[in-house]
């Protein structure tokens, strides 16, 4: 990773990253692409009670902070008792490990769960089941799950989505300069911690430059790294073909992963 220029999307755990990259001899640039987050409070408890009036026949739970958030608020509003019904009386399907240990906690068993924690493995989990004419609220954490709503969609679901937490997104300069440092190939990798990273700066991409120069230039030269599957599946979305992503989802493996990437490279 010797004298590589290494972008960070993400917007915590920088300093760690950063002493990860320089001990292996590369810069880190910070580009947060991750925006930041706020709790919907009163808004969210409305949009409980919106989903206990529709009476769902399918809740798809995308996280297990989602899972929380959803019952915390419940909480709050005084619903929690019939939010729960509501989810009892539904068809549950969940994407990871961590959603499906959260459901399990207030006593819900997924009858659809992803085989390896993407969203393409829970889609495979559905084929199986019929959505026309069914009403699907589907759980979403800042990913916009695009793939998913279609496959819905296709199937004739009656789509609705429940996200716990607004998302303002990222500052528009640092987007913009990370898009020149990418066409340019002043940087030499940019590593996502979080499918909304990629969201926010494809979006932007997408709306006000050119994604296929962009593109290009991450499949060619400038490597995706991702730090785990369901962020690599959002750059494999927005058309990234080549992406680097670590066995062990973590932020530090991600790195070393990473510099394992670049010595193969010079190897080879």
């Amino acid at each position: 990773m010797r004298g590589k220029r290494i972008v960070l999307c993400a917007s915590r755990k920088l300093e760690e990253m950063t002493t990860l990259i320089e001990k292996q001899g590369g810069i880190a640039l910070v580009r947060s692409a991750q925006g930041t987050v706020f709790s919907k409070e009163r808004e969210l408890e409305d949009e409980i009670r919106a989903v206990i009036a529709m009476r769902p026949d399918w809740f798809i739970f995308t996280t297990g902070v989602g899972v929380e958030a959803l019952l915390q608020a419940s909480e709050r509003g005084g619903i929690k008792e019939e939010w729960m019904e509501t989810i009892q009386q539904a068809n549950v399907a969940a994407r990871g490990y961590k959603t499906v240990a959260a459901l399990k906690k207030i006593g819900i068993s997924p009858i659809a769960v992803s085989d390896d924690g993407t969203t393409k493995g829970l889609i495979r989990s559905l084929k199986e089941h019929s959505f026309a004419k069914k009403q699907v609220v589907v759980q979403l954490h800042g990913d916009t799950a695009p793939t998913l709503k279609k496959f819905l969609e296709e199937n004739g679901a009656a789509y609705t989505e429940l996200l716990p937490y607004r998302h303002v997104a990222p500052d528009r300069e640092v987007l913009e300069k990370l898009y020149e440092e990418v066409i340019h190939r002043k940087v030499d990798a940019v590593c996502f911690t979080a499918a909304i990273q990629v969201r926010f700066l494809f979006s932007f991409v997408k709306e006000q430059k050119d994604i296929e120069l962009f593109c290009q230039a991450l499949n060619e030269d400038v490597i995706a790294c991702a730090v785990g599957k369901v962020t690599a599946e959002a750059l494999q979305e927005e058309g990234v073909t080549r992406v680097v992503v670590p066995e062990l989802e973590r932020m530090g493996a991600m790195i070393v992963t990473l510099s394992q990437y670049f010595e193969r490279q010079l190897q080879g």
